[in-house]
């Protein structure tokens, strides 16, 4: 797959973005530690919080990011902008709606896959692309698509009752598109990507069917 754009001026975006935002970057990080924090309570005001805490990731990767940034080498990433934007008011919706998500992990197979995924993309990702040499500022950082897709995705496995399959669309399309990343610029940290939307949505698809029963996605 061919891209507008060469390695060195993909990577120079990540240099760009990361100058010009920091240190706006550990304050995203702490956001998805809080929302972490109260995916563990339980309730439907911590479920509000968290839906409210995505919608913004979300939000700010379509304008921090693609709008802003990514533009400058990729065409595209002006209806990427946009798609992350619609993504980030269905999760706002999601806050504000009579019946919000609530957030609870299980010891169960969903429970501990949200969890790996939570955990690989704050603690494994930065790491894993350290090792590799992808040194900061001309890495990906939290509050980047790649990472903060995965984060999403560990986070919808944690959800109840059932998530609107709608929501899960983005997230599962990112996590192919952003795959380019691993085979044509060595972002091998990125490899966790399909694996977070394609098996993750499917994990979320399957606990919505038992629980809602055979007609629910």
């Amino acid at each position: 797959m061919r891209t507008p754009f060469s390695a060195e001026e993909f990577f120079a975006v990540f240099v760009a973005y990361n100058t010009a935002v920091w240190p706006l970057q550990l304050g995203l990080v702490a956001l998805a530690l809080g929302a972490v924090v109260l995916a563990l309570g339980g309730s439907e005001r911590a479920g509000r919080a968290v839906c409210a805490i995505l919608a913004f990731l979300w939000i700010w990767m379509g304008v921090a990011y693609h709008w802003l940034f990514f533009s400058d080498i990729n065409p595209a990433a002006r209806l990427f902008a946009g798609i992350f934007v619609v993504e980030g008011g269905m999760l706002g919706w999601l806050a504000i709606r009579a019946t919000s998500l609530r957030f609870q992990p299980a010891f169960d197979a969903y429970g501990l896959a949200g969890g790996l995924l939570i955990t690989y993309a704050l603690v494994l990702y930065p790491l894993l692309g350290a090792v590799l040499g992808h040194r900061y500022p001309a890495q990906p950082t939290f509050g980047l698509p790649c990472p903060t897709t995965i984060f999403t995705m560990g986070l919808l496995l944690w959800a109840r009752p059932t998530v609107p399959w709608a929501v899960l669309v983005v997230p599962v399309l990112w996590s192919v598109v952003g795959t380019t990343a691993v085979t044509l610029f060595g972002v091998i940290e990125d490899a966790m990507l399909p694996v977070a939307g394609v098996v993750g949505g499917a994990l979320v698809v399957l606990r919505n069917r038992r629980r809602s029963g055979p007609s629910a996605l």
